[in-house]
């Protein structure tokens, strides 16, 4: 059974770090598309970062680019969302998730991830 489980999050100032887990299990974890999303209150759940297969490229949106990273332990079966320098619009519910088919080298679209944590809520305030 494919799971992913979300942890790290929590409230930290602006300009502040976090870093978030995702732990899987029932995977290899470097053989699925993986990705963080995340959805504010009111907006649309939007993604931030992502892995592709079998390629291995990072990709991030445009609004965190230069600020979060996404660094993978494959012995440890989890990936993580490094946030640095952060901003009260990162504020959010972030949610990892996997793709099992979507392995053409390039990001896979949102309605192809079949797997998703229960997310991690994220605050970024003063």
């Amino acid at each position: 059974e494919v799971q992913l489980v979300e942890s790290g999050g929590g409230l930290v100032r602006p300009g502040g770090s976090l870093r978030l887990s995702c732990a899987t299990s029932g995977f290899t974890v470097d053989d699925y598309a993986i990705a963080w999303f995340r959805q504010a209150p009111g907006k649309e759940r939007e993604g931030v970062s992502c892995i592709s297969v079998p390629d291995d490229v990072r990709y991030y949106a445009d609004a965190v680019k230069g600020r979060f990273t996404i660094p993978r332990d494959n012995a440890k079966k989890t990936m993580y969302l490094q946030m640095n320098s952060l901003k009260p619009e990162d504020t959010a519910n972030y949610y990892c998730a996997a793709a099992s088919k979507w392995k053409v080298g390039t990001p896979a679209p949102t309605n192809a991830y079949e797997y998703w944590g229960q997310g991690t809520q994220v605050t970024v305030s003063s």
